[in-house]
């Protein structure tokens, strides 16, 4: 039983994230102060990660891309640490290595393409790409205001301006951003009340609750998927056929108070991603001559 428990284990964290070293003295593209770094150094947003994921199905022609070009029954672990690695060298990384995973993730959009009800779909259409984008902040505000504390209105439209300029970066026009963080809201109420939600999304969507993994985790993973399902606008977990009621409602509850309770309590080293840690140190560095 002890050699299975650190079988999967070591296979959920084999593949954990852990930043390189960067230019001394290089802030990248957010840098010290920025909202951008305060709130995604958060370990805890990870909890908000299957929320923007299921968001992200939810919209019919992303549904059909991650059907057609993914398969989360392969190295869930591996892929889910590619990923988290990926955005957070983004946010913490120098200029060169933010540039570096923008075009890494790029290129492999750009493979991502196909047809769905006569209709054809790009990863890198800009309103997908803007949608994506849309449920990764959003999902990274409800995450951090559930486990971790408030954020004030001027804190919410400054993060969301920040934030904007990573969505530049993969691809979003400028100008389809929209402008202030209220409006962000606006977009995305319209978005989720427009949603075409179908059966591919719901088959998507169960696979992302459900990712093929060691018997040891199965506690963690019903937690993550409770604080995923429950994070959820109403109207998309509804379509998406997650059940929910009462007792789901409490639970996710009980947990979030829990989880919101023990953050503050967390050593520096498990609270924050290393990648955060190592931009500060990088920062402190002086500048290669």
């Amino acid at each position: 039983m002890r050699a299975h428990l650190v079988r999967g284990l070591g296979e959920a964290v084999r593949g954990l994230p852990r930043p390189r070293p960067g230019r001394p003295g290089d802030a990248g593209w957010f840098g010290p102060g920025s909202l951008a770094w305060r709130i995604n150094a958060e370990t805890v947003l990870l909890l908000g990660g299957g929320r923007a994921l299921l968001m992200q199905v939810a919209h019919p022609l992303v549904a059909a891309g991650v059907a057609d070009h993914s398969d989360f029954t392969r190295e869930p672990f591996e892929r889910l640490w590619r990923t988290v690695d990926a955005a957070l060298t983004v946010v913490f990384g120098d200029s060169e290595q933010a540039a570096a995973a923008v075009e890494r993730v790029t290129a492999i959009h750009r493979g991502v393409r196909g047809e769905r009800g006569g209709r054809a779909y790009s990863a890198l259409e800009p309103e997908l790409l803007l949608w994506v984008h849309a449920t990764l902040v959003d999902s990274s505000v409800a995450a951090y205001e559930r486990f971790v504390g408030p954020l004030r209105p001027e804190e919410l439209e400054r993060y969301y301006l920040e934030m904007q300029r990573m969505g530049t970066a993969f691809g979003i026009p400028p100008e389809l951003h929209p402008p202030t963080y209220r409006d962000f809201r606006a977009y995305l109420d319209g978005a989720v009340a427009a949603l075409e939600i179908g059966e591919e999304s719901r088959r998507v969507a169960r696979q992302v609750l459900s990712p093929p993994a060691p018997l040891v985790l199965l506690p963690l993973g019903l937690l993550s998927g409770l604080l995923s399902v429950g994070l959820l606008p109403a109207r998309i977990r509804r379509d998406l056929g997650l059940r929910w009621g009462p007792g789901a409602a409490r639970a996710f509850e009980a947990a979030s108070a829990g989880i919101r309770r023990a953050v503050p309590l967390l050593p520096d080293r498990v609270r924050r991603w290393p990648h955060a840690r190592e931009a500060e140190r990088r920062i402190a560095a002086r500048p290669a001559a």
